[in-house]
């Protein structure tokens, strides 16, 4: 098998060089060599000035997509969930210019609403306290206000994990 894949990479380098002495100076040529469901076989032959991003925006134009199932989407798209989620967390900022940094961006401010709340809800739980403690009345609604106070205290040290 792979005698064959190295004589068929000989054959087609030898041709892309024929063939593009016949090409317009701005025109690019790809080969493309795969077995559906394998990569045993995969050959990618860029001329020496090609750019594949090039090769896409032609197979794009042809109707053709990159949208069925591939590693490439998943490591990407999980890049951006990372990015989100740390923005989020507010750790780990990607460097200057780095593409994540929008979704980063993205992540903290969403989150900051949350902080907003998580600290107008902790200064009010507080105040609580100080009342509930003050004022030690053993009344069904006092003992209904503490209960809505460690309810508080859950969501607040739930939030700020």
């Amino acid at each position: 098998m792979a005698d064959q894949k190295h004589h068929l990479r000989e054959a087609a380098i030898e041709a892309i060089s024929d063939i593009a002495q016949h090409l317009p100076l701005d025109c690019q040529m790809f080969l493309v060599v795969c077995r559906p469901g394998k990569a045993d076989f995969d050959l990618v032959l860029p001329s020496p000035e090609s750019n594949l991003n090039n090769a896409l925006d032609a197979l794009r134009r042809q109707g053709l997509s990159i949208d069925g199932d591939n590693a490439y989407k998943r490591d990407l798209l999980d890049a951006v969930v990372g990015a989100l989620a740390l923005g989020a967390q507010n750790r780990n900022p990607p460097p200057a210019g780095h593409w994540g940094q929008r979704f980063w961006d993205i992540g903290r401010e969403e989150r900051a609403p949350c902080e907003e709340l998580v600290a107008a809800l902790s200064f009010a739980v507080e105040r609580w306290t100080i009342l509930a403690n003050e004022f030690k009345h053993t009344t069904p609604e006092h003992e209904r206000e503490l209960a809505e106070i460690s309810k508080a205290r859950s969501a607040i040290a739930e939030a700020t994990q």
